[in-house]
């Protein structure tokens, strides 16, 4: 049977992680804990709160760019990106801004 304190510990690391929006871990409960409700949770106890209560920290993954494979065969590469120009008048190349 856990004690009044326990159970008291459990309804506040439960109340943070919901807070957080499920995006807590184990360091965030504990400060956020700790600093808001004056009472003294370590990480490593929050830990085992979190793994009793089975809550999990959620994070969203961040996007990632998805470089090209390549090319687009619809617009030709007739410079091959080589504008190392040897004469005048050889090669000329633009760049076009779209602006509404």
């Amino acid at each position: 049977m856990p004690s009044i304190e326990q159970i008291r510990l459990r309804a506040l690391v439960r109340k943070a992680h919901e807070n957080s929006h499920g995006s807590a871990g184990a360091r965030t409960i504990a400060d956020i804990v700790s600093n808001t409700k004056q009472v003294s949770l370590m990480r490593y106890s929050a830990t085992k709160l979190m793994k009793l209560l089975g809550l999990v920290s959620c994070q969203i993954p961040k996007y990632r760019y998805k470089k090209a494979v390549q090319e687009y065969v619809e617009i030709p590469n007739h410079l091959a990106r080589q504008f190392a120009v040897t004469e005048p008048n050889q090669v000329l190349a633009g760049d076009v801004v779209h602006s509404p």
